[in-house]
C-alpha cells in the first residue's frame, strides 16, 4: 500500500512538473513580436502613425497647380524598378516641391511630398518611402 501511494504520488508531481514545463515552454500565441507569435507586418506596425493618403484630393490640387510644378520627366527603367521594390532613391532624384504649392497639400507629422519624375512620393524624415502616386504630374 506505501508503494502505491509513492508511486500515485511519483505520478503526480511529474504530471505537476511536466505541465508547469510545456506552459513555460510555448510564449502566448496573441502577443506578436515574442518568440512563437506573429510578427506584425509594416503596415500593421505603422498604421498607428501612417497618414491616410486622399488620392483624389492630392491629384486636384496638383491639377489646379501645373504652373508650380517642375519638369516631369519619366525615371529610368532601373530606377523606377528600385522605386517600386521599395529601395532608397538616389540623391538628387526626388525634388522639392514649391512652397505655394506644399503648403496645398496635405501635410503629415514626420513626412514629406516629393516629386520623383511624373509620380510624387511620401516619404519619412529618414528617406523611407511610405506612399507612391504613379504619374499624377502626366
Amino acid at each position: 500500500m506505501m508503494f502505491k501511494l509513492r508511486v500515485s504520488l511519483l505520478i503526480s508531481c511529474m504530471a505537476l512538473l511536466l505541465g508547469t514545463q510545456s506552459s513555460l515552454a510555448s510564449p502566448p500565441q496573441d502577443k506578436p513580436g515574442k518568440a512563437g507569435g506573429k510578427k506584425p507586418t509594416h503596415e500593421q506596425q505603422y498604421s498607428q502613425h501612417a497618414p491616410d493618403i486622399d488620392e483624389q484630393l492630392i491629384r486636384r490640387i496638383l491639377g489646379d497647380n501645373r504652373q508650380l510644378l517642375g519638369s516631369t520627366q519619366a525615371l529610368p527603367p532601373g530606377i523606377a524598378k528600385n522605386l517600386a521594390r521599395g529601395k532608397p532613391l538616389p540623391p538628387g532624384i526626388a525634388k522639392n516641391f514649391d512652397n505655394r504649392l506644399l503648403g496645398q497639400l496635405p501635410r503629415y507629422d514626420g513626412y514629406e511630398w516629393k516629386q520623383v519624375g511624373s509620380d510624387i512620393v511620401l516619404v519619412t524624415a529618414t528617406g523611407i518611402i511610405y506612399e507612391i502616386l504613379r504619374n499624377v504630374l502626366d
